[in-house]
């Protein structure tokens, strides 16, 4: 029971396989991931990336959809690149957001006296608009844990969070 998935290479991308290094490169950049996994094979052609394997073992087959979906995000990431949209939400005190290089200072959220951060991934990009925060980036991944660093720094504690809803949420992927 051999699984086997096809990813097409979109034009105006290169691909290049070398050892376990798969290598995409296209018009918004470059990304470089590990798809090394055993008994899991990854080939290109120019063409299309395949990735197959010849195990019927759940782990084994699992990890070929996983491949197959990196690479399908990579291409899209160095064609289109990724923007989230984060929406600050606040009822009792407003919430005063600060770039700082690599990190996001959320400044009186719930009032607190102290300050709250979040670290922005390299390669990501974030812009501050009114109570809009909107990160944009050509790896997924590194764009999507961005955001949660966001959310998670501002979780609230030991307060009802019925009541308490203020926060800063994703309200749009793509």
């Amino acid at each position: 029971m051999a699984s086997v998935r096809k990813v097409r290479i979109p034009d105006g991308v290169k691909v290049k396989l070398e050892q376990s290094q798969l290598t995409i490169t296209g018009p918004k950049g470059a990304l470089v991931r590990s798809v090394r996994f055993p008994q899991v094979s990854v080939t290109c052609d120019g063409k299309e990336i395949t990735i197959a394997t010849e195990s019927g073992r759940k782990e084994i087959t699992a990890m070929v959809g996983t491949f197959e979906a990196h690479a399908k995000n990579m291409c899209r990431g160095v064609t289109d690149g990724f923007e989230y949209r984060m929406k600050v939400v606040y009822s009792h005190f407003p919430i005063q957001l600060k770039l700082q290089g690599q990190r996001l200072e959320i400044a009186n959220f719930l009032g607190e006296k102290k300050a709250r951060y979040a670290d922005i991934a390299e390669g990501v990009i974030a812009k501050v608009a009114n109570d809009e925060v909107v990160l944009t980036g050509i790896d997924r991944e590194k764009v999507g844990n961005t955001a949660a660093n966001i959310e998670h720094a501002t979780h609230i504690r030991n307060r009802d969070p019925r009541v308490f809803q203020d926060g800063i949420y994703m309200v749009q992927r793509g």
